[in-house]
């Protein structure tokens, strides 16, 4: 985020696009987020929790992405009802696609230091968290490499809808090189093969809110 007064500007132009890229997939409103009908997918059949999906135009690595919308009947499924009650325009499958792309944005930009691109997917306290760490490292004269190789399952573990807020959890297992490189340029920490990682993600958002981004409130790994 140094450098001259141009790269400002076409580093603020790039993180504005890939903001609004986000909001137009993870909370577009038109009339969509996290039925009192049962919830099914749009074509109006249950979607198998086994189901593998590819989208045009995907990359083989990123194909066999294994998806999972609860069940209807269970907890997080019926959370999930009363989410689109409130917001009708609210569809699980869409939202892990928005999932995704927050997944992959927040973890490039953690990375890279990136405060800019972090603070509006991020609560309040979320972001004090990630800002806290970025800081130590760069105080302690660190670089982190990440490689996001492949996302092999994307599934929405839980929901909850307390009044007009909503959180709903998403479970990430991905295939990752974690490095962060010393000062000196040896390793500090972690190593160059790729790992499973599997985390569970929290989004927030207020259903009347006239802001439609879902914000990331909390992440853990199991």
């Amino acid at each position: 985020m140094s450098g001259g007064t141009v790269e400002l500007i076409l580093f603020g132009m790039v993180a504005a696009f890939l903001v609004l890229r986000l909001r137009s997939v993870l909370g577009k409103r038109t009339g969509y987020e996290r039925p009192a009908e049962p919830l099914t997918p749009a074509n109006g059949a249950p979607r198998p929790a086994d189901a593998m999906v590819k989208r045009p135009g995907q990359p083989q690595a990123q194909a066999q992405t294994l998806r999972e919308v609860p069940d209807p009947g269970s907890p997080a499924g019926q959370a999930l009802a009363r989410i689109v009650a409130v917001d009708r325009a609210f569809d699980p499958n869409r939202f892990l696609d928005g999932a995704e792309g927050a997944f992959r944005m927040i973890v490039g930009a953690f990375a890279a230091g990136d405060r800019a691109t972090l603070k509006p997917l991020l609560s309040e306290d979320s972001y004090a968290g990630f800002e806290a760490a970025i800081s130590a490292r760069e105080q302690a004269g660190e670089t982190q490499r990440t490689e996001l190789r492949a996302v092999t399952e994307l599934a929405i573990d839980a929901a909850e809808l307390r009044g007009t807020t909503a959180d709903v959890t998403v479970r990430f297992v991905t295939d990752q090189i974690n490095i962060t490189m010393a000062r000196d340029g040896s390793v500090a920490h972690g190593h160059d093969a790729v790992t499973e990682l599997r985390d569970l993600w929290t989004f927030q958002r207020d259903l009347q809110s006239a802001d439609p981004t879902w914000r990331l409130v909390g992440t853990r790994s199991v």
